[in-house]
């Protein structure tokens, strides 16, 4: 066909008798418009039948794959390498006489088509993600540093065939000379090395999955981690900053996953108040009566009263004198009324650790630590119901005769006459 129209071309300008040297110039530019124009319509006409027909037979499909693969684009950059590949064939038929010109345009195609080929390929990866994020198991095994990877050693093999083409050489004996700057890419991809790694042990070892709640105090981080890549790990903590981690360190170095608290089902509370041991005494039996009154531990009060007057009876103790035997005491009431009240909280864990006790006196008084779970997990609600008990505690204290410690303390206490 080109021969025909650089035929007729010649006996055109024949006919006009124009200059051989102006139809030598001319001719082969109207052939290399006819090349690029046949090219862009054959472009138009492949993306065309792509966005239609392909389009229309992928959403017919039950399958995902093709579906993904039109969503990121992969079919219409497909489209991108007709017209190079139309132009690369036809070029050598206009430019015969030009070989410098013709080299440099072919060369020109070459990179194009590579550089297309690396965007059909990252589309391509990008598809794969799409896909496997769709299945569950990606929550607990994130594919993307993996992924990222595989885009860099795509990047670097075009880069090396890019090179190759344009210095003219086997792209085998570039990747063969790489071994001499292996060093210096050691140094300039050392991040990506250790990512690699960091990110090969924590998907193996199941350590961080998108979603977990971490608390990373060297880098300020407490949230939700929201994305794992190659290199870097993104949080976004819960005052909606965003804190970017390196991948490396969180194998390295110690981090707090909150996985486990919240797939067990509660929430832990702990903490503890102070008592001033100045109020804790034995209970007398005007108190003993007050405390039977108190709905949780009315039954208590009474069963550990006659279980303690039936052992003092067996040993013959004298309760004459306060120290003999065995008594109550109002802080004993105290803790046995906690139990009870927590135990009938509708949001306090009944199954998992259940915990009041003492805690090692100190000079801020005797320690009363609450050690228990919250059903519920969610942040503000779980501080709510912290919140709700202690508020009941402490203003329930008092009616068992005892004092919480405040330091510095403004309650006088007088000395005793002997």
């Amino acid at each position: 066909m080109f021969e025909t129209i650089d035929r007729l071309l010649q006996e055109l300008f024949d006919l006009t008798g124009i200059s051989p040297a102006y139809a030598d110039v001319f001719i082969p530019g109207v052939m290399l418009i006819i090349i690029f124009f046949w090219s862009y319509l054959l472009f138009l006409i492949t993306r065309q039948i792509l966005k239609t027909v392909v389009a229309r037979i992928v959403r017919r499909t039950r399958s995902h794959w093709d579906d993904a693969l039109l969503k990121y684009n992969v079919f219409s950059r497909v489209a991108y390498l007709v017209p190079a590949y139309v132009a690369y064939k036809l070029i050598p038929y206009a430019l015969d006489d030009y070989p410098d010109l013709m080299s440099f345009l072919l060369v020109a195609l070459q990179i194009y088509s590579l550089i297309i080929i690396l965007l059909v390929a990252n589309a391509i990866f990008d598809a794969i993600l799409g896909i496997y994020n769709q299945y569950s198991v990606s929550k607990y095994k994130p594919i993307k540093g993996y992924l990222q990877v595989g885009k860099i050693i795509v990047y670097i093999f075009i880069f090396i065939w890019i090179l190759s083409v344009l210095i003219g050489q086997n792209p085998l004996i570039l990747i063969g000379g790489l071994g001499a700057f292996s060093a210096v890419l050691m140094l300039v991809f050392q991040d990506t090395l250790l990512g690699l790694v960091g990110g090969v042990q924590l998907s193996a070892n199941d350590m961080l999955r998108p979603g977990d709640w971490i608390t990373m105090q060297k880098y300020d981080a407490d949230g939700t981690v929201t994305d794992i890549t190659l290199t870097t790990v993104k949080v976004q903590n819960w005052d909606k900053t965003i804190s970017t981690l390196p991948a490396y360190s969180l194998f390295t170095e110690s981090f707090k996953n909150w996985r486990g608290m919240e797939e067990s089902g509660g929430r832990r509370i702990k903490r503890s108040i102070s008592i001033d041991m100045n109020t804790v005494r034995f209970c007398t039996r005007e108190m003993l009566e007050k405390y039977k009154k108190i709905r949780y531990i009315n039954e208590y009060v009474e069963s550990k009263e006659v279980e303690i007057e039936q052992y003092n009876l067996e040993r013959g103790f004298d309760t004459r004198v306060m120290v003999n035997g065995r008594r109550q005491t109002n802080i004993g009431v105290f803790r046995a009324y906690l139990s009870a009240y927590l135990m009938n909280h509708p949001d306090v864990h009944k199954d998992m650790t259940f915990l009041i006790r003492h805690l090692q006196p100190t000079e801020k008084g005797l320690p009363i630590e609450i050690y228990i779970f919250s059903k519920v997990q969610a942040w503000a609600d779980y501080e709510g119901i912290q919140a709700d008990i202690f508020d009941h505690i402490l203003a329930i204290i008092p009616e068992f005769d005892l004092r919480i410690f405040q330091y510095p303390t403004n309650t006088f206490t007088p000395a005793i006459d002997n």
